[in-house]
């Protein structure tokens, strides 16, 4: 491995030897290892990683004014509800695993809940078939949204900066508008006639007339969202689920047969849980608990091939991808038969992630020969009776570390924008099982402990994760890619870790994708070379390669000499900024 040093602001290409910064792959690979050649960033005393570069501008300012990590999270969070309202939101929910400068590791769920009317059956015809969209489209597919509840939380216990100077930025974003980029304007024009089936004239600022469309370039200003972001600054928690913005949001879900209320909204409460802590090897992982299915699933995932000797065999050598792709397959069948949330279900946590528990589900494991998902059930444990995301990575000059994914669940969710208050609302409710044994649209399969009941959290895949080397941060990670989410930060992890990857190497790295149903493994294209393709075939694995890109991920790395390395996914417009 070769070891590189150099100054905040050098690009990879300008390092010469040193001090240790950072690994490069040193085994060569073949063409399109890399999805893109894009180098990290590097600073030395904060970085933030988000989807878009406002917002990771707004958080690194808060950091260089004297603010912690904590608090550059939030007004991260509330540029991407004003500047990628793809995922961004207000109007939906998430998770954040944080690392405090001490060490200390917290969970804040802050995941959308199902309305009091909620009901299992909610979306099924008098013959209990589903009925076709109701879960993905439209007002009633929205739960109650936990965003704002999750950053007043997060600021709250953690925050150092007044809760106004955070709100300041999104606000004069939306109010003095920002210049859209390709992707976002290309997003607003696709979903146009989606947005004006659903809203009508509601739309305001997301839909411009029949025959003119967005361009890269035009400044974007969204008025009633900035006066909605003012009665948060000014109110906090109750400038949204009380008040002015609580009235326009239930009055939205009357008018299109929407079921959240006033009650749903006053009771909505953000939850603090134990984080997931578990040995990788010389690694600390931690990660998000359920309601979240990542954290569970990723340590089952690393467990699983941690006897093997991935870094001899090489990344996505025939071998590495084989095990990864049977650990895989495991582990999301025990995602549809065991977690939901914890408040409502007993989740076995702690088994599902034992070591006797993954050697007993391993059994069956063939070498010579691919699994059969038809076989492969959700484990047995002998006591037991979402696409379109973001996320952020944000780490501080005294070491704290935020990692927080959130989400509409959909491109622009349940495309509902609530009228006068200019924010979209979710459809999350999609993320239950609507009926025992059919797919989502991630075609993610459910069961009973994820079914729908009254105040319950969905399941989810966000997988926003901390990684600790000798007790000391090490790696901030996290992606949206609805079911990807997971096999993504899995593959990225071990890139560094097992692979020799810089962090934006393991961003950059060409993936792949299994989920128990459907039997097939999904890669992008040039992931797998000819050689481990063909024996993977010759094993019995359907292979099926897509020009869809699987994660859009934004990581942090710390090198031994305390450098930070921002990698943020070429595969989007993601942008990381240190100081």
């Amino acid at each position: 491995m070769f070891l590189l040093s150099c100054k905040t602001g050098q690009k990879p290409s300008q390092i010469k030897s040193g001090d240790g910064l950072f690994q490069l792959f040193e085994e060569p690979v073949g063409r399109g290892t890399f999805y893109s050649d894009k180098e990290g960033v590097f600073a030395e005393k904060g970085m933030v990683a988000s989807a878009h570069v406002a917002a990771s501008k707004v958080g690194t300012e808060i950091l260089k004014s004297g603010g912690n990590a904590a608090d550059a999270a939030v007004a991260t969070f509330f540029a991407l509800a004003v500047v990628h309202p793809f995922a961004g939101n207000l109007g939906g929910g998430g998770f954040a695993v944080i690392r405090d400068s001490e060490g200390q590791k917290l969970a804040l769920d802050f995941r959308e809940k199902a309305p009091l009317k909620g009901h299992k059956d909610m979306y099924l015809d008098e013959s209990r078939d589903v009925i076709k969209g109701l879960s993905r489209l439209g007002h009633l597919a929205s739960g109650v949204p936990g965003s704002v509840a999750g950053m007043v939380e997060l600021h709250e216990k953690l925050g150092s900066k007044s809760w106004k100077q955070l709100l300041t930025p999104a606000i004069e974003l939306a109010e003095n508008g920002v210049k859209l980029t390709s992707g976002q304007a290309g997003g607003m024009n696709r979903y146009k006639s989606t947005f004006q089936k659903i809203n009508g004239a509601a739309t305001v600022y997301y839909v411009k007339g029949d025959s003119l469309e967005f361009a890269e370039g035009e400044v974007f200003i969204q008025k009633d969202l900035a006066e909605s972001l003012r009665r948060i600054r000014d109110s906090g928690a109750k400038g949204f689920y009380e008040g002015e913005t609580a009235n326009l949001l239930v009055a939205e879900m009357e008018k299109g047969g929407g079921i959240i209320s006033h009650e749903d909204l006053e009771t909505y409460d953000a939850v603090w849980r134990d984080a997931i802590a578990k040995k990788y090897k010389d690694y600390n992982i931690i990660s998000m608990p359920p309601p979240s299915s990542g954290g569970v699933a990723l340590v089952q995932l690393l467990r699983l091939v941690e006897p093997y000797p991935l870094k001899e065999w090489g990344w996505n050598s025939a071998n590495t991808t084989q095990l990864m792709i049977e650990a895989e397959r495991r582990v999301y069948a025990d995602r549809a038969k065991w977690l939901g949330d914890v408040d409502f279900v007993k989740v076995p946590i702690t088994e599902l992630m034992s070591y006797p528990y993954l050697e007993e589900r391993w059994a069956s494991f063939k070498e010579n020969k691919a699994s059969d998902s038809r076989e492969i059930s959700g484990g047995a444990v002998p006591f037991y009776e979402s696409d379109e995301t973001t996320h952020l990575s944000v780490v501080d000059k005294e070491g704290m570390a935020v990692s927080i994914t959130t989400t509409l669940n959909g491109a622009f969710g349940s495309k509902v924008v609530v009228d006068g208050a200019g924010f979209f609302m979710n459809n999350e409710m999609d993320d239950f099982s609507v009926k025992a044994g059919v797919p989502n649209m991630f075609g993610l399969i459910g069961n009973k402990a994820n079914e729908i009941q009254p105040g319950k959290r969905m399941l989810s895949s966000m997988t926003p994760t901390i990684v600790e080397k000798d007790d000391k941060l090490f790696m901030v990670l996290g992606t949206p890619g609805g079911s990807t989410i997971i096999t993504s930060v899995y593959q990225t992890l071990l890139n560094v870790i097992e692979h020799g990857m810089t962090m934006q190497q393991a961003v950059n790295a060409r993936k792949f994708h299994h989920q128990w149903l459907p039997d097939k493994t999904f890669i992008e294209k040039d992931a797998l070379d000819l050689e481990a393709l063909q024996v993977l075939l010759n094993k019995g694995y359907t292979i099926e390669s897509q020009t869809r890109t699987l994660g859009w991920m934004d990581c942090i790395l710390v090198h031994p000499n305390g450098m930070l390395e921002g990698a943020s996914d070429p595969r989007g417009e993601n942008t990381s900024v240190g100081y």
